[in-house]
């Protein structure tokens, strides 16, 4: 992996200002890995703002809308992977260059104006969920068009179709999943260009829906929007419904959604608690910091050796331990919230998603 396609790097950006008939099979696996890098990097902070809800049962609405999106990323992030390894590539996922690093920007220079950080569910905090999942003219809403990481898919997908003669079908990982988190959430093979463009076609609409609707066919709840709608509604704090009066049809003018309890979830400074002196943890934070890490770290690792795999059957085992990592930082991350942080704010710390190297 060359530095010029690190996180921090402006690969994406530089990948969309060559022109289409240049886009070939390097261009293909280089903006696919980027991909990979882009809906890993969305995990965090909606995680983040999930596991700060403290009672779920008790606020379903906001934590199973938060909880849906996740569970798309995840989905994405895994369809991404079958399209590289489709066109002979390997997804690099669990390497110090590439992992997402918070505060910042997303990976390869896309949505400069947008300052990813880790913090608990606030207004500020779903914001800028907003305006990662921003689509390039949302619905109900009147402002100038700009760029979306739905004109980066779009570009990928162009890609697809000139180059449709590198899709063989290797290191395919399948996993059922529409019946507990809904249409479209299901790793499937992608052996033909069909499956490859009905998957691009679920990401996007997932992401930001069609330019006339927010809402999101491939659903797992009744009446689920698009991401951004749906993070946009619990910011507006009312649901956005169909208002035949209204310019485009809808309005955030449907029954209220009230903000959850939560932990008060810090925003996690560059380079985790301890880079500042004044939320310096104890030797107990310290160790579930350094617990929370572990598993994000290994997490990775055993997803990169996944798609690493020869064939579905051996990449099962590695994608059950990269799911048991991930069924336990839910509960290792609220049990960091437990703690206040040392500088009388009243707020608490919450997990860094540093990555440790084997």
């Amino acid at each position: 992996m060359t530095q010029a396609l690190a996180y921090e790097s402006k690969a994406i950006v530089a990948l969309m200002g060559q022109p289409e008939p240049q886009r070939d099979g390097k261009w293909l696996q280089d903006a696919l890995q980027q991909a990979v890098m882009l809906e890993l990097a969305t995990l965090p902070p909606y995680l983040c703002g999930l596991w700060s809800i403290k009672d779920p049962a008790g606020d379903e609405a906001v934590y199973d809308a938060i909880k849906a999106v996740v569970m798309d990323e995840m989905s994405h992030m895994g369809l991404v992977c079958n399209m590289l390894t489709t066109i002979g590539g390997s997804p690099r996922i669990a390497h110090a260059d590439l992992v997402p690093k918070y505060p910042g920007n997303l990976p390869g220079g896309v949505r400069p104006q947008v300052r990813v950080s880790l913090s608990g569910l606030t207004p500020a905090s779903l914001d800028m969920y907003c305006q990662i999942e921003r689509p390039e003219d949302p619905v109900a809403e009147f402002e100038e068009p700009g760029e979306s990481i739905g004109a980066f898919y779009r570009a990928i997908r162009q890609a697809f179709t000139q180059n449709a003669d590198l899709i063989k079908g290797h290191r395919q990982v399948e996993k059922d999943m529409e019946e507990a988190y809904g249409l479209g959430n299901s790793l499937i093979p992608l052996s033909t260009p069909k499956a490859v463009d009905d998957a691009i076609e679920v990401i996007m609409e997932q992401g930001e829906g069609s330019h006339t609707s927010p809402r999101n066919r491939y659903f797992g709840r009744e009446g689920e929007l698009a991401h951004y709608y749906e993070f946009r509604q619990i910011l507006q704090g009312k649901k956005l419904v169909e208002v035949p009066t209204a310019p485009e049809g809808w309005a955030y003018e449907g029954d209220p959604i009230v903000m959850p309890d939560v932990y008060r979830m810090g925003t996690v400074p560059r380079g985790g608690w301890a880079q500042e002196p004044t939320y310096l943890p104890d030797t107990q934070v310290q160790d579930r910091l350094t617990k929370f890490n572990q598993l994000y770290s290994e997490l990775l690792r055993w997803l990169e050796t996944t798609w690493q795999t020869a064939d579905q059957p051996e990449a099962e085992d590695p994608l059950g331990e990269a799911v048991s990592r991930m069924r336990k930082m839910g509960p290792a991350a609220r049990a960091l919230m437990q703690h206040e942080l040392p500088d009388g704010s009243g707020q608490t710390y919450g997990p860094e998603f540093l990555y440790i190297p084997a």
